[in-house]
Formats: C-alpha cells, structure tokens, sequence
C-alpha cells in the first residue's frame, strides 16, 4: 500500500477540519436500522445463549427468535 506523502496528508487533513459532513437523515445504514435490535441480558442468559450457539451451529439473535415464536404459537 502507497503512503501518503506529507503535502498530501496536509491537504487531507485540511480538507476533513474546513469541512462538515452532509448527511442525509432521510437514509439510514446498517447501524441505524438495526440499533433497536440491541437488548441486554443478564449473565446466566447471555451464558445459555452462547451455549446453544455453538452446539446448534446458529446466532443468539436465531435463537431468540425461535424461542419468541415458540412462545407466540403457545398463546395462540
């Protein structure tokens, strides 16, 4: 990978200080979209999630999710 020089690397960092980022709030990234899908568990579930992980070769955020249907079904 090619270095910057020193007059380029000015140039940059000249650029990103005199310059605000536009940013279009109408779109939202990855980040954004999935921030509400972050929950908190304690540590005994967060310990049994990572143990079904990885004997049942899925993620903690499949097993949720076939646990909540699991429990939807049971209601109706």
């Amino acid at each position: 990978m090619a270095r910057m020089t020193e007059e380029e690397a000015d140039r940059l960092d000249e650029l990103w200080t005199k310059t605000t980022p536009e940013i279009d709030t109408s779109k939202s990234g990855y980040f954004t979209q999935h921030m509400a899908h972050l929950i908190e568990v304690d540590n005994l579930s967060a310990a049994y999630l990572r143990a079904r992980a990885e004997a049942t070769n899925k993620t903690p955020m499949q097993i949720i999710g076939e646990m909540v249907r699991e429990q939807i079904s049971a209601t109706m």
